[in-house]
């Protein structure tokens, strides 16, 4: 061979080999001039010292830290940070929040927003700003009815799945009359609507219904109220401190006793904590998580009570398996880009800790497996957060609304 040409095909082997090498060196990192700005920021927007604290403000965080500590701290290789923010349950300093977030404190997407006249105002502000917002405090089964929105995400639970389990199993048990005991926002109209629909369509009569202001220390005018209507149950269409305080008065008015029986539609593991199982033992619920579940809910509550020093919430579940699910989404589209990331979040599985046969749906709804409980007795119980008996699986195509049923635009047109 001649020299010349021998020495210029081993120069262009080198070559090959060197731009072989550089994409090989890229392709791994896809996302990294995909993202925008130098750091993905999650934003916790959250009741921090108000009536839902306890089930979600500061266990919100530290669900998200752990669902950025399990994922890797980075995405494409820029750090992964959290910011947080008290919006005291009022629409209008949550969505001022989010809106300066999104303009320029460099969140690319928010998560929880517990109280859903909050949760609704953001989630606009999120649809005018075509950014990602991530429900998990939240119930009203509005935001994947009328008020859905294609950059919003309803994870943790909903009103509809709530009447679904908790109203439904309570007729069938012969409390076919109820009274509506109901918080006076967009969650209680939602949550006392769901239930009169299940209780008719299982053959139950709803006798009235009367609204409380949010919040509310003394029941007992309304607790009268719903006394004399002489309805076989009092359904509590409200939460946290509201719904404490309810049972509390029921009980020391004697209400319980007499006769009527209670259905709280929403209540919590610390709900029934602060109660005690004197007070609670009893009750049916409904609820999308429990940390006693299985091997797997039960390692990670305890990595949650190591950092809390109490179990998780649903809602604080939701909050840890939303925020994860969106990074890997992320990382899945390389970039974060709105449209590209919730495309992901709706066609990647779901499976974490949280999460059992879950989807999302085109109205912005993620399904997954619900659960109808019973509070245990104080004898019953083998230790202090010890408090349900799990009495079956909901299935999440039946906890959740149809989405033949559904009014929202995305899904009807």
């Amino acid at each position: 061979m001649f020299p010349g040409l021998e020495a210029g095909l081993r120069r262009m082997s080198r070559l090959r080999f060197i731009c072989w090498a550089v994409l090989v060196m890229l392709a791994p990192f896809p996302a990294v001039a995909q993202l925008s700005g130098g750091v993905v920021r999650i934003g916790v927007l959250t009741d921090m010292d108000g009536v839902y604290s306890d089930a979600n403000g500061r266990g919100s965080l530290i669900a998200a830290e752990m669902a950025v500590e399990e994922f890797g701290k980075t995405l494409g290789g820029r750090p992964i940070e959290i910011v947080s923010a008290n919006h005291q349950n009022k629409p209008d300093i949550a969505a001022t929040k989010a809106r300066q977030w999104f303009e320029t404190g460099g969140v690319d997407v928010i998560v929880d927003l517990v109280t859903s006249s909050v949760a609704l105002a953001v989630q606009e502000v999120g649809r005018q700003m075509n950014r990602p917002v991530l429900i998990s405090g939240a119930a009203s089964s509005r935001l994947t009815n009328e008020d859905c929105s294609a950059s919003g995400l309803h994870w943790t639970y909903d009103t509809y799945a709530l009447a679904v389990g908790t109203a439904k199993a309570v007729v069938e048990e012969g409390g076919d009359s109820w009274f509506f005991l109901t918080v006076d926002y967009a969650y209680g109209h939602s949550l006392e609507a769901d239930a009169s629909h299940i209780v008719e369509a299982n053959g139950g009569r709803v006798l009235g219904a009367i609204r409380h202001p949010f919040p509310t220390a003394d029941f007992s005018s309304y607790l009268l109220q719903a006394q004399a209507s002489g309805a076989k149950i009092i359904g509590l269409a409200n939460a946290g401190a509201d719904t404490i305080n309810s049972i509390k008065q029921a009980h020391e008015f004697g209400i319980t006793e007499a006769g009527q029986g209670l259905a709280g539609l929403l209540i919590g593991v610390h709900d029934v904590f602060g109660l005690g199982l004197e007070v609670a033992q009893g009750l049916l619920l409904t609820t999308g998580f429990y940390w006693d579940f299985d091997e797997e809910t039960r390692a990670w509550s305890k990595r949650f009570f190591e950092r809390a020093g109490r179990m998780p919430s649903m809602m604080q579940a939701g909050v840890y398996s939303s925020t994860l699910h969106y990074l890997r989404a992320a990382e899945a589209a390389g970039s974060d880009e709105t449209e590209a990331v919730i495309a992901k979040m709706k066609t990647l599985p779901i499976r974490d800790a949280f999460a059992r046969n879950a989807f999302i749906r085109e109205d912005g709804r993620m399904v997954h497996d619900m659960y109808l409980a019973r509070i245990k007795s104080p004898q019953a119980s083998e230790g202090p957060w010890d408090l349900y008996e799990i009495l079956r699986v909901i299935p999440g195509e039946e906890a959740y609304q149809p989405l033949a049923l559904s009014r929202c635009p995305l899904v009807t047109g």
